[in-house]
Order: C-alpha cells, then structure tokens, then sequence
C-alpha cells in the first residue's frame, strides 16, 4: 500500500532506539525526510546510520539532546523546515512509591511526558494548519487505559497529554491535522528489559504468548500518518497483545 507520504518531513522524537527508531525507520521506508532526536550523540547518529544504509534518496538529519530542554525543541522544529509529521516521545519516568516522590520528582515526570509534548505541537501546527495537512502521534503507553501502580508517574503525565491533545482536536481536523495517539503495552525495549519491576507487572498475564516487536508499533505509526488515515483522529490505539482487551 502507497501511504502517500513520498516527501514528507517527520520529526521523531527518542528515536535513537526503541519504538522511537522503529517509527523514524518506518517512515523512512515510506520516503518521509526524518529529523531524528536522542541524548546520546553517539547512539543517535548510529541509528541515523542505520536507517540512512538501509534507505536511499531520503534526508535524515539528528539532533541530540532531550526534549525537556526549550532549545532542543526549537533545534527540532528549525531543522525540519516545514514538519507534516510529528512523533512525541519521551523515556517514561521510573517505577515506584507514590510516597517517594517529591515536587522535583512530579515536575520532571511533567516536563518529560506532557510539556515537552505540548510545546513540540504548538511549534508546528500551525503550519500545518495552513498547508491543510498533519499528522501528530503521540507515543504515550498503555497505562493511559490501565494504570499500573509502580508507574504513577507516568500515569498522570500521559493521562495529562492524552485529554490536552484530544482536546485540539475539533479545532484542526477541519484543516486535514490529525491527531492520534499510540499506547504501547510490553514491547521488546531497553526500559522492558532492563527494570525487572516493570517487566514482572506488564508480562504478569502474557495473553499473546510474547511482547511486541517494535518495528509492529511504527508500522501502526507510519499508517496513522498516511493519508489514508485523514479520517482518524482524537483515538487512542491500544497495541498491547491483548493484555488489556475492551480496556478503556
């Protein structure tokens, strides 16, 4: 299927590895010119390498830094020129006791999975207003839909991101701007496979018998931005094996 994303211009945020690379891969393959971001310059312009060997006649540029920081946001939305796509994504904070956490701890939760997201969109929509055409994906998790107690962190940023964003919606669908987001369950990552105590609540009830391939996540990106997709939008898509079915 032609997606009818030849030419387009994506930025995808924390895309040096993970669900962000498999996103940036997939729209890549679908000719999209990509500006990939990460924290680590050397893991990024890998990533970059890899996706630059594998696809040919595309422009792949990279800028490091965390998304957290306002001039990285800027150096994102200036290099892309004139963004049709934009792929929000942020490492999740860590696991624990809502007794733990501080205002510092809140704050940062905050600035990783709702601020950074929510200036990222105010830097480019307009534009894509006035070329009547937009694509905004938001990987948030699946914990939007089913809370995990350990993450209640994440729970209130991404639930904050997912009612601020849908509430854009009937302003822009008009203009040809969607907006989606995707809520990852246990995909095979660094954050699964390196923290035992998420690992033990989100494979605790393995319906599909495994976790998720990342490149199954960016294929569902890469349609959510197609044109064929222009009359999706203000949804939550749930890609979690089944762990959590008729969830909402």
């Amino acid at each position: 299927m032609d997606l009818g994303l030849q030419g387009k211009r994506a930025i995808v945020c924390a895309s040096s590895k993970g669900l962000g690379f498999a996103c940036a891969k997939a729209l890549a393959r679908e000719g999209v010119h990509i500006v990939m971001n990460g924290r680590d310059p050397d893991a990024l312009d890998q990533a970059a390498e890899a996706i630059r060997s594998e696809v040919r006649g595309i422009e792949i540029q990279t800028i490091a830094g965390d998304v957290t920081d306002a001039s990285v946001r800027a150096a994102l939305a200036n290099a892309s020129g004139e963004p049709d796509i934009l792929v929000s994504n942020a490492g999740g904070p860590p696991p624990g006791d809502f007794r733990d956490w501080d205002r510092i701890a809140w704050l940062a939760a905050l600035d990783a999975n709702l601020l950074s997201a929510v200036d990222l969109i105010r830097l480019v929509i307009d534009g894509m207003i006035q070329r009547k055409f937009g694509r905004i994906i938001n990987i948030t998790s699946s914990t939007v839909r089913v809370p995990i107690p350990v993450l209640g962190l994440s729970n209130a940023a991404r639930a904050a991101l997912t009612n601020f964003v849908f509430g854009l919606v009937p302003s822009v669908s008009s203009a040809g701007v969607t907006i989606n987001n995707l809520l990852p369950g246990p995909f095979d990552t660094n954050r699964l496979r390196n923290s035992k105590e998420i690992t033990r609540h989100l494979t605790s009830n393995p319906v599909a018998g495994r976790v998720g391939d990342p490149d199954e996540l960016g294929a569902a990106c890469a349609f959510l931005c197609s044109r064929q997709a222009g009359y999706i939008t203000g949804q939550n898509l749930l890609m979690d094996g089944g762990l959590y079915p008729g969830s909402f």
